[in-house]
């Protein structure tokens, strides 16, 4: 089977790299992809992903069995949707179902309504309103974008002034929709589920770090770094999730005509009163494709299949029960603002070896050199006993890159390495 992948990031390279070992994979393109996932297919930079003409033509042509559609972007934009109306089996949510990312007010609204636990909130299109409202409640006090903002459209304020910052900062331009809610306390953790419209089964649990600077200091960010599995989210936990935030949701989207179909990644809190949901995102989250991906044990082209064909019975997918997986994303200087393009990165081979892959995100090739391209640039990740086991040998993998130009935070997974170097009982 000839399969299509959307995207150029690291997740991209994460998911290339798993599905070209599929025994059902025969070719791989990726449009656009990037030097990294060039290594496991042949990339299309030259197929535009929002001429949905041009990719269902594409894909007619090449008699593609199945199209994964990566990023928000173009899940939110109707891609499967277009794809599936001319009989191309495509992977991920359909434009209405992609909502669930696409508009927090939306997902706010569905919690309310159907009982899934979540922080408590309002919906603003007006500045003063929103305005009066953070004064009532005060401080800490979250900001929500309503649309996408890849990652960086929230604000945990933890002061009136810097809420108001973020509001008026949101408020700028025309048209803005803002959510507003209370700030939850406890410990966060990613959870992804396969599902088929109907019901779901676990793909697995991690934890990123967004804020750009170590101790969880600065702005946030896409993600500096993450690990899989999130071992706070015990065996009950995952229940509850499902339970209480995962089904629930499947069955409010079918209610409303729009059932959900893809990977739907649960931004959580576990909080003194059980796990709560922050927020959903309907595809692979990036870092954390790149942890999910190294310890998954199953093949993952036939789970797709099935959901995508709307049955899931039977179908399970396994992860290494024995091995942790983290990663330390490397960034160009000036992260999560402005960077400079076009510096050079040596060493990718040297860094990769058993259990540490180099996941491309913002590079690009001229010659035989990797030149970087993008804010978020590698995603250095390796699998370990233990979470401070494989934070040990994604470190000295980072060591081995040559790239004075890059950064990275240094104390990946320090929450789980804490816990790890505690005494047993």
């Amino acid at each position: 089977m000839k399969i299509l992948l959307i995207g150029s990031g690291g997740r991209e390279h994460a998911l290339a790299w798993r599905l070209a070992q599929s025994p059902l994979c025969t070719q791989l393109f990726t449009a656009p992809g990037n030097p990294g996932t060039a290594r496991h297919g042949t990339n299309l930079p030259d197929l535009r992903v929002s001429d949905h003409g041009a990719m269902t033509a594409f894909c007619r042509a090449e008699r593609i069995g199945l199209v994964i559609v990566g990023p928000e972007a173009p899940l939110v934009a109707g891609l499967v949707d277009d794809l599936s109306a001319a009989g191309i089996r495509a992977f991920g949510p359909t434009r209405d179902a992609a909502r669930l990312e696409g508009s927090k007010g939306f997902t706010k609204d569905l919690c309310a309504e159907y009982g899934i636990p979540t922080a408590a909130f309002a919906r603003f299109t007006d500045l003063d309103r929103a305005l009066a409202y953070v004064r009532e409640r005060g401080a800490p006090i979250v900001v929500k974008a309503d649309g996408l903002a890849a990652g960086k459209g929230v604000t945990v304020a933890e002061s009136l002034d810097q809420a108001e910052d973020a509001l008026h900062a949101l408020f700028a331009g025309p048209g803005a929709e803002v959510v507003v809610e209370e700030c939850l306390f406890g410990e966060e953790a990613s959870f992804f589920a396969l599902c088929d419209g109907t019901r779901a089964i676990p793909v697995g649990t991690a934890q990123d770090h967004k804020r750009v600077f170590d101790g969880d200091r600065g702005p946030n960010t896409g993600g500096m770094g993450a690990y899989a599995p999130a071992a706070v989210v015990t065996p009950e936990i995952e229940a509850r999730v499902m339970a209480e935030i995962i089904n629930p949701t499947l069955a409010g989207m079918r209610a409303r005509g729009c059932p959900f179909t893809g990977i739907l990644y649960a931004g959580l809190m576990l909080t003194a009163d059980g796990p709560k949901l922050i927020e959903y995102n309907t595809r692979f989250g990036d870092p954390e494709a790149q942890v999910l991906m190294p310890r998954l044990a199953s093949d993952l082209v036939p789970a797709l299949l099935s959901a995508c064909d709307g049955d899931l019975t039977g179908v399970t997918l396994e992860s290494d029960p024995c091995r942790t997986a983290l990663t330390v994303v490397m960034a160009a200087a000036g992260y999560p603002g402005a960077v400079v393009r076009g510096s050079v990165i040596r060493g990718i081979e040297a860094a990769e070896g058993e259990g540490v892959h180099v996941f491309q995100a913002g590079t690009r090739a001229e010659g035989d050199q990797i030149l970087a391209d993008g804010g978020r640039v590698l995603a250095v990740t390796a699998l370990g006993e233990s979470v401070t086991d494989a934070q040990a040998r994604a470190y000295a993998a980072v060591a081995r890159i040559d790239w004075p130009e890059g950064f990275c935070r240094r104390d990946i997974g320090y929450r789980a390495v804490a816990r790890e170097a505690e005494p047993r009982a």
